[in-house]
């Protein structure tokens, strides 16, 4: 389920991120070890949850831009392919 949406989708529609060392990190391969929270293959969702600051209040901890520039990395990449 999508932490911004609240929509219950496939894991293949989904990115997955996990705390690991209190740093949040983007596991792209979705089978890290730690809590971990989904978030919408959307860019509008990504940019919401940027906005809100929802990382941040989901993990307890500050999330870096760097981030958020991952995921729309990655959204742009499985559009390309």
């Amino acid at each position: 389920m999508c932490i911004i949406s609240r929509e219950s989708l496939l894991k293949n529609d989904l990115f997955r991120l996990t705390k690991i060392d209190n740093k949040v990190v983007f596991d792209e391969n979705q089978n890290l070890p730690g809590r971990g929270v989904y978030i919408k293959k959307d860019l509008k969702v990504i940019e919401l949850a940027h906005k809100r600051k929802a990382l941040n209040k989901a993990f307890h901890t500050e999330v870096n831009e760097e981030l958020y520039i991952s995921l729309i990395q990655a959204l742009s990449k499985e559009r390309r392919d």
